[in-house]
């Protein structure tokens, strides 16, 4: 399973640093992302843009999460030479990564 099934994303920049937040679909899979979706997680599937800090901020009322990966975008929009100097296509890429585990009710409830 991938987290598109159980979250959608969105994602941006601020200089040299990206956010993504992750909107889970039911409150279910809130309740299981809470527990599996982790700063260690996330900062190891982004490994090769070598954060040098994640950190997450759960929003309850909205069943979301916001991770704030600390100098991913060398150097932010106007110094970097990478494709996505804004960050924009990591809220798509982090929906790729693995939910093995997560219970078949957090696809529906």
């Amino acid at each position: 399973m991938k987290l598109v099934q159980l979250a959608t994303a969105r994602s941006g920049d601020k200089g040299n640093h990206a956010n993504i937040v992750v909107v889970a679909r039911w409150a279910s899979a809130f309740a299981w992302l809470q527990d599996h979706l982790t700063c260690q997680r996330v900062a190891e599937f982004f490994g090769g843009l070598q954060p040098t800090r994640v950190e997450r901020f759960v929003l309850p009322n909205v069943q979301a999460f916001n991770f704030v990966l600390y100098d991913v975008l060398d150097g932010g929009g106007s110094l970097s030479l990478r494709s996505d100097t804004q960050g924009k296509l990591l809220g798509t890429a982090i929906l790729d990564l693995p939910c093995d585990g997560a219970p078949l009710e957090t696809l529906s409830s």
